[in-house]
């Protein structure tokens, strides 16, 4: 669900700059905030957004199984904290017993689930969104400025006298 603006506040809507990277629309409002422009007046919008998945290797049910214990083993120990901060007994034996268990449950759960998709998806990934330009947008009454403080920082950038 799309965030909304407030009522009365004005989104802005004049490109007064574009840049290849984040970082480089990062810098250039930056720039606008050591000038004492007010900055609460820009936004940085991404635009020709695209997902990149990285595959990052190859996803066996032994591996699936090891990522299950894994996880199974963090969520054993943070009952395992809970139960020996509320019991009369060894609180470390409590611990060691429910991340065990934790590990073992989150293993045959992990090569259960990896089994269950029949080789369809055999790979491990990481996916992210990335935006092919950044647009430095501002309001209207004040782009003028925003364009000339920009000016100078390119020029700046630049190595011009």
């Amino acid at each position: 669900m799309p965030a909304e603006t407030p009522p009365g506040q004005v989104v802005p809507s004049v490109v007064v700059g574009t840049y290849p990277d984040y970082a480089m629309a990062q810098q250039a409002v930056d720039h606008l905030s050591d000038e004492k422009f007010p900055v609460q007046r820009t936004a940085i919008i991404g635009t020709d957004l695209r997902l990149v998945e990285n595959v990052l290797g190859r996803l066996t049910t032994g591996r699936a199984a090891l990522a299950g214990a894994a996880s199974g083993a963090w969520f054993g120990l943070f009952v395992g904290l809970l139960f020996g901060l509320f019991s009369d007994s060894n609180w470390l034996a409590v611990l060691l017993v429910c991340l065990v268990i934790g590990a073992v449950w989150g293993a045959i759960f992990g090569a259960i689930a990896h089994a269950a998709t029949g080789g369809r998806r055999d790979f491990a990934s990481r996916s992210t969104i990335q935006a092919g330009q950044y647009a430095v947008v501002t309001d209207p009454e004040v782009a003028d400025q925003a364009r000339h403080l920009l000016i100078q920082l390119n020029w700046r950038a630049s190595g011009a006298q």
